[in-house]
């Protein structure tokens, strides 16, 4: 027997039509400003939205729905879009697209040295009059010590004409402190002069005539007013340069294929330090996950152990850096590590007399890292370990000790082989994201100390997302096509973590 399925009511239809006359407005808005792709996306999700949400065969797509457009706005998205800007030369220098970068270029002005006059405001009744005083040759038939133009302060753009003027029909100048505040003003407004020429505000007291940078050329191409150098647009550099090389900020981004990638591999500038990083990326993450399951485990068994007195004394104490938010314990140990006032110091210079620097010396900056990471971990891994621990059958301990065995041999032959295969998939797990660690390099070194004469910067305690992280947003000139690059690379890597981990659950499953 067939289930018959509820048709849309009215109100549904009310909101689904709301929905979508907003939804055509934001696709209208994004075509408007030039965004064909995203007015395209928006378009397909709503549609597709309103479809299954008003057609009355699609009830159990309704719950999906949300989950599946959540996951392709928030995950997909991301992941097409870093894909994409990998294949560009995006960064600070090529910012803008082609069409921008050329308007930007065209609206430059510079100041006529020439042609510039001081100016004072006065005012008259509830009117504001601007008075120009000249230069020693005048200009037309201007006078050649004073001319005044009324304007409109209100007025976001105005043009006025200059008349000529007696400059005893003014009252005194206004305080500077007037002129500031009419500064907008002042910058909207353009006077004329009689023989046509316009003038512009230029300074706090001056207003000047303004000349073009650049004049349009043939095709693309630009051309200084100054020099008559024609600079034509370069498609693969993303700059308008001349016949020399000589290039015109600000450029224009375009895409360069894959050679941001071949950049990471091939360049030696950027492939030593790359591969410095990647190869102590994957020892931070191994020797931090070696050393915290192996201290979580150590714990758990102690504490495991039935004639332990105080032992949820023991176990909550313990558990302690693991509730602690982790950047409060990271900017604690940067602290407590400090080499001349952390307490660290103080205890290793009383005892030994020494003062490691533990922030200046890679090796020592590293040890420093995987200390406090094992610290922020073991927690997690003592906790996981002590719930599987319970999972183990007592008559096996029973039938060692009967047997003869001590404590060690029932830790190597009992519990470690019946702990390592539900333990594996999440060992993977951390791994990953100790891959991945950006707060506590961030917060504890920044990835200090830096290679030395390296193209881009580079930190000798930086991971490949905090180094990913630097080329992005610090110090590399905001090369976000290079960045979008290394991205790539780490999400395979961690893409490969993730499918071991499935099919190492699926297998102990």
């Amino acid at each position: 027997m067939k289930s018959k399925t509820k048709a849309p009511s009215t109100k549904h239809w009310l909101i689904g039509s709301l929905v979508a006359l907003v939804g055509l407005w934001l696709v209208a808005r994004m075509a408007a400003l030039g965004e064909p792709v995203w007015a395209l996306g928006t378009l397909s999700l709503l549609g597709m939205g309103l479809y299954i949400y008003v057609s009355a065969s699609t009830t159990a797509s309704r719950y999906l729905f949300p989950g599946l457009a959540a996951m392709a706005v928030f995950v997909l998205f991301p992941m097409l879009l870093t894909l994409r800007l990998s294949t560009t030369n995006f960064s600070a220098a090529n910012l803008l697209n082609f069409e921008r970068a050329k308007a930007y270029l065209l609206e430059q002005k510079v100041r006529d040295e020439g042609r510039s006059y001081a100016f004072t405001l006065h005012g008259q009744g509830n009117a504001i009059r601007i008075a120009l005083a000249q230069d020693a040759e005048g200009v037309g038939n201007l006078a050649p010590t004073l001319a005044t133009a009324a304007f409109d302060p209100s007025a976001q753009t105005s043009i006025a004409a200059v008349q000529l003027a007696n400059p005893g029909e003014l009252g005194p100048a206004l305080p500077i402190k007037a002129v500031v505040a009419q500064r907008q003003a002042l910058a909207a407004l353009a006077l004329r002069l009689p023989d046509g020429t316009q003038l512009s505000y230029s300074g706090l007291r001056e207003f000047a005539v303004l000349k073009p940078v650049w004049k349009p050329g043939a095709g693309d191409a630009l051309t200084n007013t100054d020099t008559n150098q024609v600079f034509t647009p370069n498609t693969s550099t993303g700059f308008f340069e001349d016949d020399k090389g000589n290039r015109q900020a600000p450029g224009f981004s375009v895409g360069v294929g894959m050679s941001n990638y071949a950049k990471v591999l091939g360049s030696e500038a950027i492939r030593g330090p790359f591969l410095s990083i990647f190869l102590w990326t994957l020892m931070f993450s191994g020797i931090t996950v070696l050393l915290a399951s192996a201290l979580g485990m150590t714990l758990a068994v102690l504490l495991n152990w039935p004639d332990l007195k105080g032992r949820t004394a023991y176990r909550t104490l313990l558990f302690l850096p693991y509730a602690v938010p982790g950047f409060i314990s990271i900017l604690v140990f940067k602290g407590l590590f400090n080499q001349n006032f952390g307490e660290i110091n103080m205890i290793l210079n009383a005892l030994f007399g020494i003062k490691p620097s533990w922030f200046a010396d890679p090796l020592l900056a590293k040890c420093m890292l995987v200390m406090v990471n094992v610290w922020l971990g073991y927690a997690y891994f003592m906790i996981l370990c002590s719930g599987m621990l319970q999972t183990i059958s007592a008559d096996l301990y029973e039938a060692s000790a009967i047997a003869g065995a001590g404590p060690l041999n029932n830790f190597f032959k009992i519990t470690l082989p019946q702990i390592i295969p539900p333990l594996v998939p999440l060992l993977i797990s951390a791994f990953a994201f100790n891959f991945n660690n950006f707060v506590l390099v961030a917060l504890l070194t920044d990835g200090r100390p830096d290679f030395l004469n390296t193209t881009i910067p580079a930190g000798t305690t930086d991971i490949l997302v905090s180094y990913t992280y630097r080329i992005a947003f610090k110090d590399a000139g905001a090369d976000f096509g290079l960045a979008a690059a290394i991205s790539v690379m780490i999400f395979a890597m961690v893409a490969v973590m993730a499918f071991a981990q499935i099919k190492l659950s699926k297998k102990n499953r």
